[in-house]
């Protein structure tokens, strides 16, 4: 019998793409979208919401370590060429380290937090927002769709939604590729998606500067 696998992101048909053989791994699944091309996580594999922030909190979240701020520079340097300290930001999926937080505050610039498991603040979801940083976060939704409608509906007319993520294109030896290899790591997107958003919600204009993609409204 075919399932009847659907993309979380797109609702189109998805294929069966990679399947883990180790046995520490066996039956570990992942599908191909048919439409918007992106891998993703079979949900019955999905991390328990403890193990996932079990994981997080693996990371090295120090906001002084120096290669924390070179990681997420790209995303800083973006937001204060386009926007000033009286722009309204959100640092969405923080984390327990908001670097991007405290380097645009250390400027002056007025940031909210939000994270499910660490800034779980629903107030920050309730205002409009010129900017938004999304770094090392779209891959660990498990329902982008719904996602992504949310940050859409948090931007401001003329504003930017930044997100950085490592893009999955058919190059990639997905069988070694390394970004799958965090169990927190469910979605991988590809250009095809990151198209299908910015038309889906009607976003301006997309730009792909390697891992940095933005999304104007």
């Amino acid at each position: 019998m075919t399932l009847d696998i659907r993309c979380t992101l797109c609702d189109s048909r998805a294929a069966l793409f990679y399947e883990f053989k180790e046995k520490r791994l066996k039956g570990k699944k992942y599908f191909k979208c048919t439409y918007c091309s992106s891998i993703f996580l079979d949900p019955k594999n999905y991390p328990t919401r403890e193990n996932e922030k079990n994981r997080y909190e693996e990371h090295n979240n120090d906001v002084e370590d120096p290669g924390y701020q070179n990681f997420v520079a790209p995303i800083v340097n973006e937001i204060t060429q386009h926007f000033s300290e009286n722009h309204a930001g959100l640092d969405f999926g923080a984390g327990p380290g908001p670097v991007i937080t405290k380097l645009l505050q250390d400027q002056g610039y007025n940031v909210e937090l939000y994270d499910p498991f660490f800034w779980n603040n629903p107030k920050a979801l309730k205002s409009k927002y010129d900017y938004i940083a999304c770094c090392e976060v779209i891959e660990h939704f498990h329902r982008p769709q719904k996602e992504f409608k949310l940050l859409r509906s948090l931007l401001k007319p003329g504003g930017i939604l930044y997100c950085m993520t490592q893009l999955y294109s058919e190059e990639i030896d997905f069988s070694s590729w390394y970004y799958k290899n965090d169990p927190t790591h469910v979605f991988f997107y590809h250009g095809d998606a990151l198209e299908w958003i910015q038309t889906h919600f009607n976003f301006s204009k997309l730009v792909i500067k390697d891992r940095l993609i933005l999304y104007l409204s």
